[in-house]
């Protein structure tokens, strides 16, 4: 099976969704730009966010197993995917790729 890194490539926040449907919170999300894990054998590496690996398990999963070229050629690189977590108010967007041995 091939190791797969996962990347934190940006946050998106809305500001105005926040203050129209959420509750008032004081912690949201540990995650930061620029972090990176490394799954292998397509599992959940430490640390990762159990939210963020629900939304990208499979992929994970598909592309430690060899898969890839997901959805006919969505992105340049086939052993790679840009993921969300499901985050409706403040969602990372993870870019996740197949690591070379």
């Amino acid at each position: 099976m091939k190791k797969v890194r996962i990347t934190a490539v940006r946050q998106t926040v809305y500001h105005d969704l926040i203050a129209r449907y959420e509750n008032q919170i004081e912690h949201t999300c540990d995650v930061h730009e620029g972090q990176q894990w490394i799954s292998v054998d397509g599992q959940c590496p430490e640390g990762m966010c159990p939210a963020a690996w629900g939304s990208m398990r499979e992929f994970v999963e598909a592309l430690s197993r060899g898969g890839g070229n997901f959805y006919d050629g969505w992105m340049q690189n086939p052993l790679s995917a840009m993921i969300s977590c499901n985050d409706g108010f403040r969602p990372f967007s993870f870019y996740i790729e197949v690591v070379e041995d």
